[in-house]
């Protein structure tokens, strides 16, 4: 098999993404025949024709969507080397762009991040945000990695793929002053009486628990929901009620003074690792996925 030459796969690519020799030419600053040539040297080279006439321009074969699809990627890494070396050199951080979906454990990913956390030169910048928007952030490759309680979309044009990090029970805890041993004893069914705090609608959390209410026929008593899952619990701790809270997140909560476990549900919280192609390959990312492999 002959070696691939990334210069006339580079061509390939330019002239793709422009949609014609003509607007190609204009931005490599070369001659439409040089690059028509080279192009033509490359569907000699792989044995397949990826390119045809489309009007004024051109459109991709089949071959040149497969084709096209693989160059996407290593352009786009490639890319990436010039500032990686930069920081590598400088004394920079790795960095990690984390999103992370508004209807999870915050305590939960803070676990699972962990194997990122360790790293001594991380620079993590994490943003929160609706599920659809954090999706299209990660697409146009301005985050690394999405954490959700759902796995990737199902649309070939994103080109996402998902793993499932964590599938772990949900725990109900309370201010001590409010829950009693009677609380405790009669828990799920104190719930109804109780002041209880839940994640918003569009949680997938949400949905669990309110099919879990369903099934054992309980009327919460809710006083508050939340989006952000940790500002839930600082308002818990704080006696406004209580709250569900996944067994993955369970050690962060010592960190809030005057907590008491109220009950355990066979409730499950999921929690996906969702990435690009491109993004899959990033250092800290492939730490984060191994770690559960």
């Amino acid at each position: 098999m002959a070696v691939l030459n990334y210069r006339h796969l580079y061509y390939f690519w330019v002239v793709a993404k422009e949609g014609g020799f003509s607007r190609a030419a204009d931005r490599l600053d070369m001659a439409i025949q040089t690059i028509s040539a080279q192009v033509r040297e490359l569907e000699k080279s792989l044995g397949y024709q990826l390119l045809k006439p489309l009007g004024r321009g051109v459109t991709m074969t089949e071959a040149g969507q497969a084709a096209y699809a693989r160059a996407e990627e290593i352009f786009q890494i490639g890319q990436r080397i010039a500032q990686e070396v930069q920081q590598a050199a400088s004394g920079q951080g790795v960095r990690l762009a984390v999103g992370l979906s508004d209807g999870i454990s915050k305590l939960a990913a803070h676990k699972l991040l962990g194997p990122a956390l360790a790293c001594p030169e991380l620079q993590l910048l994490c943003h929160e945000g609706e599920f659809d928007h954090l999706i299209s952030e990660l697409a146009l490759h301005h985050l690394d990695l999405v954490l959700a309680g759902q796995s990737a979309p199902h649309n070939a044009n994103l080109r996402l793929s998902s793993q499932l990090l964590s599938s772990s029970e949900v725990c109900w805890y309370g201010p001590s002053t409010q829950i009693h041993k009677a609380d405790v004893d009669q828990f799920p069914q104190s719930l109804s009486r109780l002041p209880v705090l839940l994640p918003t609608q569009h949680s997938p959390l949400r949905a669990s628990l309110d099919r879990w209410f369903d099934g054992l026929q309980i009327q919460p008593r809710v006083v508050g929901e939340f989006e952000d899952s940790a500002l839930m619990s600082v308002f818990g701790a704080r006696g406004l009620g209580v709250f569900p809270v996944s067994t993955m997140g369970e050690e962060d909560l010592a960190l809030m003074k005057g907590l008491k476990l109220l009950g355990k549900t066979e409730v499950k919280e999921d929690i996906h690792a969702i990435f690009t192609r491109r993004s899959r390959h990033h250092p800290l990312v492939e730490m984060v996925v191994r770690a559960v492999d």
